[in-house]
């Protein structure tokens, strides 16, 4: 069954639909002197009404379904009997056409192939009893031919209404899946990168995969523990969600990963997973504009805040892990060395390792910090990333340069 569907709404229209029927047919056959032959329809209504009220205490879905098809199936035949057969009834052995009609939409595909053979069955019956019960009945032949048009535009119309509500009902509810999965795909890519989440999508598992070169990028609130003890809760977030809201910007902008953020601290990568030969001058553009805006703060009177930035560059692995909450990660010792670069940094400057000072010389200027003593790492030599040169300036800096 398609989800969405009301098949109960369904269930219940169907039945007001065939008891009304019952009645007009009924009530047809007694105005033209067939008391005998106006029993079953309305006998049939009266059940469908004892059902629907016995529905209200049991709620059973499938106990007025059956009773309905079920009785569909005898009584169009007993009452074509008692009118003489097909010609004098105008052929109302087709009302047994509606349990297909109705188990085919409130039931299963196999249920309406049951009910298919059943009515098959009985049709070729009648029609081999055809010869031996055909005689007049108390109706004009004229009133015959009616109920002969009558019996095929009535029960086409109910066959047509019952089939279309559930379409328009599919259609609905497939519509509405379709937002569904939309959302959730859209839900996907806020976790995963969009180069990932196809693959996750397509049962591929586990997702690994090893990078040859990237730039990490590490930011994180200088004070933050003294910060969020001076500030309530809802101003705390409301300042980070700002934050890190144009860092997300930021990134996307440069065509840099965002891979989490803990508390206080942001992470991202260039070159993962989308590989690229720029990666280290997309994740210092990235830097330098995360503090263009930090001074942007400042210079609207926002002094509660500043950020340590590090960068390093080197291999890595890139994967999904989870299995509910998935999350793309990326681990070596690269990441490592990047988050030593943040932890040993200077508030408000931007500090990089040698290695990504390698790749980013040519195109930007970088002063000599000296060498510091990295935990894990030991003494390493480090720079601070000053600013992009212009396009016509390609000569290495010398000596130290003030911060931009």
């Amino acid at each position: 069954m398609i989800a969405g569907i009301d098949r109960r709404g369904l269930l219940r229209a169907f039945a007001f639909l065939v008891a009304v029927a019952g009645v007009a047919w009924g009530s047809l056959y007694l105005i033209f002197g067939e008391r005998l032959a106006a029993i079953p329809p309305l006998g049939f209504a009266i059940v469908v009404v004892l059902s629907v009220i016995a529905y209200r205490w049991h709620r059973r879905d499938d106990v007025l379904r059956d009773t309905l098809l079920a009785l569909m199936i005898p009584l169009p035949f007993a009452l074509q009997l008692m009118l003489g057969g097909f010609a004098a009834s105008g052929a109302v052995v087709m009302w047994s056409a509606m349990s297909v009609f109705g188990s085919l939409v409130l039931a299963t595909a196999r249920a309406a192939a049951f009910w298919l053979g059943i009515f098959a069955v009985e049709v070729t019956v009648a029609a081999i009893l055809d010869p031996t019960i055909a005689h007049p009945n108390a109706l004009p032949q004229p009133i015959v031919l009616g109920f002969f048009a009558a019996n095929i535009v009535a029960l086409a119309a109910i066959a047509f209404a019952t089939i279309a509500t559930f379409l328009l009902q599919r259609d609905r509810a497939m519509a509405a899946l379709a937002r569904e999965q939309e959302r959730s795909e859209r839900l996907l890519l806020n976790v995963l990168p969009e180069e990932i989440a196809p693959r996750l999508k397509a049962g591929e598992s586990p997702i690994a995969d090893a990078y040859e070169q990237a730039t990490v990028l590490f930011a994180d609130v200088v004070g933050f523990t003294v910060l969020s003890a001076r500030l309530d809760p809802a101003e705390m977030v409301g300042l980070l969600n700002e934050v890190f809201s144009r860092f997300d910007t930021l990134a996307e902008k440069h065509g840099v990963e965002k891979i989490r953020t803990i508390g206080d601290n942001y992470m991202c990568v260039a070159g993962v997973p989308q590989r690229c030969d720029d990666h280290a001058p997309r994740a210092a553009r990235l830097a330098l504009d995360m503090r263009a805006f930090l001074d942007e703060l400042r210079a609207r009177g926002e002094e509660r805040i500043d950020f340590r930035i590090g960068l390093n560059s080197g291999p890595c692995v890139g994967g999904v892990i989870g299995l509910h909450k998935f999350v793309f990660d990326i681990w070596g010792d690269p990441v490592n060395t990047a988050s030593r670069m943040e932890s040993t940094g200077v508030p408000g400057r931007i500090q990089v390792s040698d290695v990504t000072r390698d790749l980013l010389r040519e195109q930007f200027e970088l002063e000599p910090r000296g060498t510091i003593d990295v935990k894990g790492k030991g003494p390493m030599q480090t720079w601070f990333l000053l600013r992009e040169r212009l396009a016509r300036d390609t000569t290495e800096p010398t000596g130290a340069m003030a911060r931009a």
